[in-house]
């Protein structure tokens, strides 16, 4: 065995040994999102995509140890990576930010206010962004850039994230996400997860990325009001 192979067997980029995050919240207390669902959910489309990002990794190790390899072929499993890593980083966010009352508190409404105008404004936004996804695929995000500046992104992908920004709150607009609940009626889905949200989810990944920018977040919460 080539001293190539040897070493990336071993090597964590190679290894394949992601193990998918256990649910957060009891899968049977949501509000207008069936246990069935989220069980589905979780086993058929995460768990499988940590599987197959396992797979990828493994795959690109033995690809790699072939000299003669075309590089086209490559580059489709790299593509495959990207698209796995994308879908397992996702998911784990979106179970993460399930499992709430669905109620924002104070200091969550001036934050948005203050990017957005209102917090209704917020609200009506992210929605309209999720919908114009329906019957496609992709993800709604709210999202903090490197600035400090946050917007509601539209990812056709699990590929399709803006450079620098960091995920603060992730709806999954795949059909797999609501079709066994809601069939094509996505917007009722839409308004079943908003009933979910974990906000207190989003303030801590929102309090680690401001951590980089100083008391941004502070001063928004000092000086917007809610909508």
């Amino acid at each position: 065995m080539s001293e190539t192979k040897k070493s990336a067997g071993v090597a964590p980029a190679f290894a394949g040994r992601h193990e998918p995050r256990p649910l957060p919240f009891d899968p049977s207390k949501l509000r207008g999102l069936s246990e069935r669902l989220i069980r589905s959910h979780w086993e058929n489309n995460y768990c499988g995509a940590v599987k197959a990002l396992n797979v990828v990794e493994q795959r690109l190790a033995a690809m790699l140890d072939d000299p003669v390899l075309p590089p086209y072929v490559y580059g489709d499993l790299k593509r495959e990576e990207l698209l796995r890593t994308g879908s397992v980083g996702l998911h784990e966010l979106y179970f993460a930010n399930l499992g709430g009352d669905g109620e924002a508190d104070d200091a969550i409404h001036r934050v948005l206010s203050r990017a957005f105008g209102t917090f209704s404004t917020w609200e009506a936004e992210f929605r309209r962004t999720a919908n114009a996804l329906a019957g496609g695929s992709g993800w709604a995000v709210l999202a903090l850039g490197p600035e400090g500046d946050l917007h509601n992104y539209w990812a056709w992908d699990h590929t399709s994230g803006a450079p620098g920004s960091r995920p603060l709150l992730v709806l999954d607009m795949y059909e797999h996400a609501y079709h066994l609940d809601y069939g094509a009626a996505a917007a009722r889905y839409v308004d079943a997860f908003m009933q979910n949200v974990d906000w207190e989810e989003v303030s801590r990944r929102l309090a680690d990325a401001t951590a980089s920018v100083g008391t941004r977040y502070e001063t928004w919460d000092q000086t917007s009001t809610p909508g």
